[in-house]
């Protein structure tokens, strides 16, 4: 099982990598998911959900459960080569987490900057996302909170997500490939 992480700020790009990841068979449990479902069920916003699960049961929370969500996952697997993202990693304690239970983990950042990605957000109009800078910023300045820019600046790979898409795109694939073929071929040294 080989397990990798996407980073990034909103709208920076996580979401165009996992997408390739998935086509390569990756198979993407999403940190944010987590936090949604979290917030329907309490009746709360996402922000909030997300800052109150973590005062509630500490900064692990969120890696936890992504952890359970791979391992029953590939328990429940017919086949032993299955490879996942985790896509939304915001802290080092996250890091921890996934180091701890997946040892060759590796996390790809992906960067672009606050102009860039306000406009994405505005275009994409998801339930957590604001037309409205203020919020935005507030937003930026609660994941900064959570230690993302420590996990972008330590992150094994960065994506700098400015120029045509196609560059980015071609960007990912070739990490991602990188990796999943490292993978496998460590797999194949062990069986021998």
């Amino acid at each position: 099982m080989r397990v990798l992480g996407i980073s990034g700020m909103p709208g920076s790009g996580k979401g165009v990598v996992s997408r390739i990841a998935q086509t390569m068979g990756v198979k993407i449990i999403r940190m944010g998911d987590v936090i949604r479902e979290e917030a329907e069920i309490r009746g709360q916003n996402v922000g909030k959900t997300a800052v109150s699960l973590r005062k509630e049961y500490g900064e692990y929370v969120v890696a936890e459960k992504c952890v359970e969500k791979i391992k029953k996952d590939h328990n429940h697997s017919k086949t032993e080569k299955n490879n996942y993202m985790i896509e939304g990693i915001r802290s080092p304690y996250e890091i921890e987490i996934f180091h701890e239970n997946f040892p060759d983990f590796i996390v790809i950042s992906v960067f672009s900057n606050p102009q860039t990605r306000f406009k994405r957000l505005k275009r994409r109009k998801r339930s957590d996302d604001s037309e409205e800078l203020l919020e935005f910023q507030k937003r930026d300045k609660r994941e900064l909170g959570f230690g993302i820019g420590e996990v972008i600046a330590t992150s094994d790979y960065l994506i700098v997500n400015e120029g045509p898409l196609w560059r980015f795109k071609s960007q990912a694939k070739k990490i991602l490939k990188q990796n999943i073929e490292i993978h496998s071929k460590k797999n194949k040294y062990k069986r021998v």
